[in-house]
Order: C-alpha cells, then sequence, then structure tokens
C-alpha cells in the first residue's frame, strides 16, 4: 500500500529550513533506505507543501517519520497529515487495474 505524507508549509520556510536540513534529509535518506520512504519533495511556486510517498503495510512509518521530523518538531510544518493511495497504473502500483 502507498501513504502520501502532506506537509503544510509555514509561510517562511525557505527562509528558515537552512538550519534543519541536514537532519532532515538523513532522516529521509534512512527511511529511503529502509525501504519506506520512496520519493520525497516540497512543491514548487510557490513551495507552500511538501509531499513524501511511502511504501508499506500501514500509515506507521509515514506517522513516524512526521513525528521525528526536525522540520516538524521546529515549526516550519504548520500542519500534517498521512492519506492512503490507491495506487492502480504502474510497475508499482499496490493494486493493478488494467
Amino acid at each position: 500500500m502507498h501513504y502520501l505524507l502532506i506537509y503544510d508549509l509555514v509561510p517562511d520556510y525557505l527562509e528558515r529550513r537552512a538550519a534543519y536540513r541536514d537532519a532532515h534529509l538523513k532522516l529521509a535518506w534512512a527511511a529511503a533506505a529502509r525501504g519506506e520512504l520512496q520519493l520525497g519533495g516540497a512543491l514548487a511556486d510557490p513551495t507552500d507543501t511538501a509531499v513524501l510517498l511511502f511504501e508499506g503495510d500501514s500509515p506507521a512509518a509515514a506517522e513516524a517519520f512526521a513525528n521525528a521530523d526536525p522540520y516538524v518538531t521546529s515549526g516550519l510544518v504548520a500542519r500534517w497529515q498521512v492519506r492512503a493511495w490507491t495506487t492502480v497504473v504502474g510497475e508499482r502500483a499496490a493494486k493493478p487495474v488494467r
């Protein structure tokens, strides 16, 4: 199953993220190495949202990531949510439909 971790970023996110970016990326690459995090990044123009794609049996990995993320704990994320994403097309689709 796929899960989207969606961050609503604070207005001054770009100005404040430098102090936390290395720790955030270390956490993200560790989650990727474990096979939990598939893709992640911020949306551009405007940079007001970030989306991270997790894969697993439950939303637990995405929730644990958010709770440990320096961007969240340091107030760069105004709100976050995890949404189940029913993927139906692509080689890694959880529920392929042809």
